[in-house]
């Protein structure tokens, strides 16, 4: 799973924290200018805003590329000082380095699983290896094609065709697609669409965005951390009474540890079955409303698109969707911690000196817009090569669900998009709502 940072929910640099060089881009100095309140609300502001944030990054980029500052941003995971690393190479080295930058997430993962890691918060060790190579045999490459993208598709299709004009969709189609999807494919048919959306979006919300460690967060996650694993334990137990009907992940991870072969022993099962839960539902709901909104405020495309759909050209959709979630992508940022006194950048003119326990922010944004890195990144193009996005992460933490996520995105908004022009409803509700880091309201009209 692509671990990242919301900036919004997590900067709050003073002005000078910048430098000077980096106030210089006359983008980035204009929107600043703008508005109303001191320099660090009309902060916060701009990197609430997509476009603010690509301004920032080119200014970064520019003048201070790996931009070292002893204040921490992070405060629900321990750490001194911050490195905010702008340039695409750069961004790669550091997700790179596993030895010298590592995830963080265990404490909380021990928490929501009552004791135990899982993988998305372990580093590259054997434990790691075993538990991922276990999950790819149980959640197969080829499945995507074969079951994740029809189940989808179908699913999308039967949405839109009782929901006719006007759809708010994460009520009805980019939340609960996904959700099906767990239920179908994952196999978790012991929990209700309506739980499955909720619990897996409190619990990613408690395990990624939450920078500041509130309880509050923190004690929502975990009461649906245990209704989940109780759903997890009934789901395991079905299958093993009845292993006859579709393939699902869970039946295969049974089958492996049943085989004797290397498969999940004790609780193995329930804990990285409930990563799996976390990640799919609340970033692939995010993804398609970011991505939609960002076809909306380009006409031209959206019609192209639309008319891919209306052909059932789902290539062609999932060109405009990316390039659409690369100029506003699901988190904009990564954070790692360096596990020791290292260096960014080595022999370069913008090396930099990293501190052990620094929190490191290697921004995915910043390196999909990188002139040194990207053909003409401005602009909106429908035929950029895969390598260019970095949608999902970059390296061994790489999210989990990347394939599924490039294969069901398409699939679910194909059905929306064929047909009569989309438009946005009128007011707010036209636009996607932002009282948690998931949209949870966003309206469109056919």
């Amino acid at each position: 799973m692509s671990l990242a940072l919301n900036l919004f929910h997590a900067t709050e640099l003073e002005a000078h924290t910048l430098g000077e060089g980096a106030l210089r881009g006359a983008e980035l100095a204009s929107m600043l200018a703008s508005g109303t309140g001191d320099i660090k609300e009309r902060l916060k502001r701009l990197l609430a805003d997509p476009a603010g944030q690509r301004a920032l990054f080119a200014s970064l980029r520019a003048f201070a590329p790996n931009l070292a500052t002893d204040k921490t941003l992070i405060t629900a995971y321990p750490c001194n000082g911050t490195v905010i690393v702008s340039r695409a190479d750069d961004v790669r080295e550091v997700l790179d380095r596993q030895d010298d930058f590592e995830v963080v997430y265990e404490p909380k993962m021990r928490k929501i699983t009552g004791g135990v890691n899982f993988f998305l918060g372990m580093q590259d060790d054997a434990d790691y290896q075993r538990d991922t190579s276990i999950m790819r045999l149980a959640a197969q490459r080829g499945d995507v094609a074969d079951i994740v993208v029809p189940q989808a598709r179908e699913a999308a299709r039967q949405i839109i065709t009782h929901h006719s004009k006007t759809i708010d969709l994460p009520q009805v189609l980019t939340t609960v697609v996904p959700a099906l999807m767990v239920q179908r494919y994952f196999g978790i048919d012991t929990a209700s669409v309506e739980d499955l959306r909720e619990w897996a979006t409190a619990m990613f919300w408690y395990l990624f965005v939450d920078l500041q460690g509130d309880p509050d967060i923190e004690k929502k996650a975990l009461d649906c951390a245990a209704r989940c694993l109780v759903a997890i334990d009934a789901a395991i137990a079905k299958a093993e009474a009845n292993a006859d009907g579709p393939v699902t992940v869970l039946k295969r991870a049974i089958a492996l540890r049943d085989a004797g072969t290397g498969g999940f022993e004790g609780s193995g099962i329930r804990n990285n079955m409930i990563g799996l839960v976390i990640g799919a539902i609340p970033t692939i709901s995010k993804a398609c409303v970011q991505a939609l909104d960002g076809l909306l405020d380009r006409p031209d495309v959206l019609a192209r698109t639309q008319a891919a759909a209306a052909s059932s050209d789902e290539h062609a959709v999932g060109c405009a969707v990316f390039e659409a979630l690369r100029f506003n992508p699901v988190n904009p940022v990564i954070y790692r911690r360096a596990a020791r006194d290292c260096e960014i950048a080595s022999g370069t003119t913008h090396a930099c000196r990293v501190k052990k326990d620094t929190m490191v922010l290697a921004s995915n944004l910043s390196a999909m817009f990188d002139p040194a890195a990207v053909d003409d990144p401005d602009a909106f193009r429908m035929d950029r090569p895969w390598n260019v996005y970095m949608l999902w992460g970059y390296g061994l933490h790489r999210c989990f669900g990347d394939v599924i996520n490039r294969g069901i995105i398409p699939a679910l908004l194909t059905p929306l998009l064929a047909g009569t022009p989309l438009a946005r409803a009128g007011g707010d509700a036209g636009h996607p709502d932002k009282v948690t880091p998931f949209p949870q309201h966003f309206t469109v009209m056919r």
